[in-house]
């Protein structure tokens, strides 16, 4: 039974991705995660060392698919989703979120960084999930080092008549007995940090540290770079494997020999992906692509506008490709991410367009193969080969833009719908907030007397919100 299983995982990429295990009935048995997929899927190859139930499981399994991802955070993303809409047998103890490490930011006065294990809305402010509790404890560690916010307990604080440690370290500002001055500021920065990217939040703090040391404020520039050299470790770490990859790639070359392939000549192409969870917050991106390499300025996200095609993956795809021809960049080649369905509907939306198809193929042993603008299938182009590199490349970035535009999205949601929790707050004064603070999240972080000095909101529903932001009785 262990060489069959071993056949069976013999081309396992070692590669972040998500796997799921059939039974001989085409029953589909267990969904899972690995930050290298060979290396996870070979634990299965000896079933003494298993947990009872996975013997069990694994000695039923006769076929094993996988899919890659950029990331074991997109991993993570992509299990849920395949446990949520597929309810695997051998899933049942995952599928209410608590095996996931997710970390919360607490509604009072002062804010406290919470990790948890739980469903969303056992919290108001939920980042995550997380693929691991190491990478949780990271993404900790560079919060406290860059915005200083309480992890302890509420009983722990209010006991305190010195700061602890982690003010002594850097970590903490020590709002159990300490003034006070821009907690809440560092509060909509941390949240700015968890659902965004760091680029914007590095060169603001950059401009400011320059300010700083102008006005010879020198204390405060060593503390802004002293959190630019924590952002920019971590953000580092996350880009580092992608931007060498980039760079490695001959596109001039490796986009000739597509031209050559396809027999078309590309100045652009379009690579489409979608992303939703569960049907909610249904996006889309399309990234671009020549013989120089990516072209940023011709990126585009699209936020569903067919409703009904919510969570319909082909559905939303012929949305979004249909609006990238109409008003998109002028396209030479379209890729499309997915089997011969996303390639049929590509081809509907856009004839006069060669469509290009990146799928797994009948076996899905973790090799992609190709279909031909021509609707045949292409399979005889080398994994290890320039060329192929490439299209994973193109391809995996698609889905990383596409993944982050949706996390951004969701966040959005996560906040703007608090609004909707306090009574006595209309269209008009929700507009009214949102003109004065910019945002939710400007909202959640002002205090009373900002709120107060919103026109036309009044002293009554200022205390209301306050209230209800920060769990106090005013």
């Amino acid at each position: 039974m262990n060489i069959q299983f071993s056949d069976l995982i013999a081309n396992a990429p070692d590669a972040p991705g998500t796997y799921r295990m059939y039974a001989s009935d085409r029953t589909l048995l267990y969904v899972g995660k690995a930050k290298n997929l060979a290396n996870r899927l070979h634990q299965y190859t000896d079933i003494s060392k298993l947990e009872p139930h996975k013997q069990v499981m694994r000695s039923l399994v006769t076929r094993v698919e996988w899919d890659i991802c950029p990331t074991e955070a997109d991993a993570l993303i992509h299990e849920q989703e395949l446990i949520k809409t597929l309810k695997p047998k051998y899933n049942i103890m995952l599928t209410d979120d608590k095996m996931y490490p997710m970390l919360a930011l607490t509604a009072n006065e002062y804010p406290r960084l919470l990790k948890f294990r739980g469903k969303i809305s056992q919290r108001r402010d939920v980042f995550g999930p997380y693929p691991s509790v190491t990478a949780l404890n990271d993404t900790i560690k560079m919060i406290q080092k860059v915005c200083r916010l309480r992890t302890c307990t509420d009983t722990f604080m209010h006991n305190r008549t010195r700061p602890c440690l982690l003010y002594q370290i850097g970590r903490c500002s020590a709002p159990c007995c300490m003034p006070q001055t821009d907690y809440q500021q560092n509060v909509a920065l941390a949240r700015r940090i968890l659902t965004g990217d760091s680029e914007p939040i590095i060169t603001e703090l950059s401009n400011n540290m320059k300010k700083y040391a102008e006005s010879l404020d020198f204390e405060r520039a060593a503390q802004t770079r002293d959190k630019i050299i924590a952002l920019t470790q971590t953000s580092n770490r996350g880009r580092q494997n992608r931007i060498t990859h980039e760079k490695n790639l001959d596109w001039d070359k490796n986009v000739s020999e597509l031209e050559k392939l396809l027999g078309i000549k590309i100045e652009r192409a379009g690579v489409f992906d979608n992303s939703h969870l569960f049907g909610k917050n249904s996006v889309g991106a399309m990234i671009c692509f020549g013989h120089n390499g990516f072209t940023k300025t011709d990126y585009r996200h699209f936020k569903l506008q067919n409703r009904t095609n919510a969570g319909n993956d082909i559905g939303m795809m012929a949305e979004f490709v249909s609006r990238a021809i109409e008003h998109g960049p002028k396209l030479d080649l379209i890729i499309v991410d997915g089997g011969m369905a996303q390639w049929n509907i590509a081809h509907q939306v856009a004839p006069s367009i060669p469509i290009f198809g990146v799928t797994k193929g009948e076996v899905r042993n973790g090799d992609e193969h190709f279909i031909l603008p021509n609707g045949t299938i292409y399979t005889d182009l080398p994994k290890d080969s320039k060329l192929f590199l490439m299209l994973r490349a193109v391809r995996d970035e698609a889905h990383r833009f596409v993944i982050t535009y949706h996390r951004e999205r969701r966040a959005k949601q996560m906040t703007a719908s608090v609004l909707d929790e306090i009574d006595g707050i209309g269209p008009t004064r929700k507009h009214a907030l949102i003109q004065h603070f910019g945002s939710v999240r400007g909202i959640m972080d002002a205090t009373l007397q900002q709120l107060e000095h919103v026109p036309s909101l009044g002293k009554a529903a200022a205390k209301k919100i306050y209230a209800h932001f920060h769990s106090e009785l005013i």
